[in-house]
């Protein structure tokens, strides 16, 4: 079997708001073969960027387009082909968005190999832990309590999920926002439930962070997600150590390297890479293995569309440590119409991981067609 085309699918909703919601467009890869086999992937970054990064001509010998560097080969081959793809974009690659559409393809070419050989990819890379997981509802924070209020009824009344996480929307403006936002997060849930927040990475100020996470504290949250810029290391392992919170991050970083030093500096509890930013199910198969090493947890982000999240649950089903899944509750268009037989919770608050060749994912062709933009 040889790859004869790379297609990167650009598709996004009508009408794009400026807030922190990824499911509002994204990069579909499709890894064409010879054999008629086509895997799909995903790509959470730039889905204009990400297609010109695959359709690239080659500049010089370590600066090539994905696509030219893939047609021809055994799409089977797949972490040769990981190390192939960094390899020959060194030059203007090693991370960000080249790490980002190398992760889609990775997506697509173990889906490819899990339909050739008439298993799924947790059976490929590994072998299966469980069959289940436990799902928690992921949204954008409100600017009231009325609206957190109705936010969680209308979520509680849908599914019976293990936990909420808040993120950025109207968090990261104002300290005793900050923490009055959480206060209502709490009363909103629950005390029995998890509750995680997500500040988006808008803390800007030590003391601030430290002051607000003392107050959040008081409201047993989970985790606290990305106080800071993901390039402020130091600043993540001062306060893992003066807060009795466990510390989230990972979804922006790409590749070991990045992982390995927010892991030893930045000392996060919960990792948390997503699977098409971080160098795809290759690379987060080690990071969790790197999370394992050190007694972590790995639970992936998965704020798009059910690509991801089937490329998420193959991976959660293959390691040790992984107790959730981010359950994407944004209602847009491609967030749940994107595949056909988008996943539900069940009764008990837990997503089925799919045993099905590949990542477990159908798309659905006339969504595509009709939010398709290049």
């Amino acid at each position: 079997m040889k790859i004869t085309d790379v297609e990167v699918v650009v598709v996004r909703q009508d009408e794009v708001k400026m807030i922190g919601d990824g499911s509002q467009d994204t990069a579909v890869i499709l890894v064409h073969t010879d054999e008629g086999i086509t895997g799909i992937g995903e790509v959470d970054s730039a889905p204009e960027v990400v297609k010109m990064i695959v359709d690239a001509p080659a500049s010089h010998d370590q600066c090539r387009g994905l696509k030219q560097l893939l047609v021809g080969e055994d799409p089977t081959r797949v972490e040769y082909l990981w190390y192939k793809m960094y390899y020959y974009s060194y030059y203007y690659g090693r991370r960000s968005v080249v790490i980002h559409a190398m992760s889609g393809i990775d997506i697509a070419l173990w889906d490819i190999t899990g339909k050739k050989l008439g298993v799924s990819v947790s059976r490929l890379i590994g072998g299966r832990f469980r069959e289940t997981i436990p799902a928690y509802c992921s949204v954008l924070m409100p600017e009231t309590k009325e609206e957190i209020d109705a936010l969680v009824a209308h979520h509680k009344a849908d599914c019976n999920y293990k936990g909420f996480k808040f993120g950025w929307g109207a968090l990261g403006r104002d300290e005793q926002k900050d923490i009055k936002l959480v206060e209502y997060c709490r009363q909103a849930v629950g005390d029995d439930m998890r509750l995680m927040i997500d500040i988006g990475m808008r803390w800007t100020d030590y003391k601030y962070a430290l002051r607000v996470s003392k107050e959040y504290e008081k409201q047993k949250i989970y985790w606290l997600e990305e106080p800071f810029a993901p390039d402020r290391t130091a600043d993540f392992g001062r306060l893992a150590d003066n807060i009795n919170v466990s510390l989230a991050s990972g979804e922006e970083f790409g590749t070991m390297y990045e992982f390995d030093e927010m892991l030893t500096n930045g000392k996060v509890d919960i990792v948390q890479p997503d699977m098409s930013r971080c160098g795809g199910i290759t690379m987060a198969k080690k990071i969790a293995d790197m999370a394992e090493l050190r007694g972590k947890k790995l639970i992936p982000h998965a704020f798009k569309t059910g690509i991801l999240m089937g490329a998420t649950l193959q991976l959660i089903a293959s390691i040790p440590n992984a107790d959730m899944l981010e359950y994407c509750a944004q209602e847009t268009v491609l967030s749940k119409n994107l595949v056909r037989h988008h996943f539900k919770l069940d009764a008990n608050g837990n997503v089925t991981i799919p045993d099905v060749p590949g990542i477990g994912v159908e798309l659905n062709e006339e969504v595509l067609d009709r939010y398709r933009r290049k």
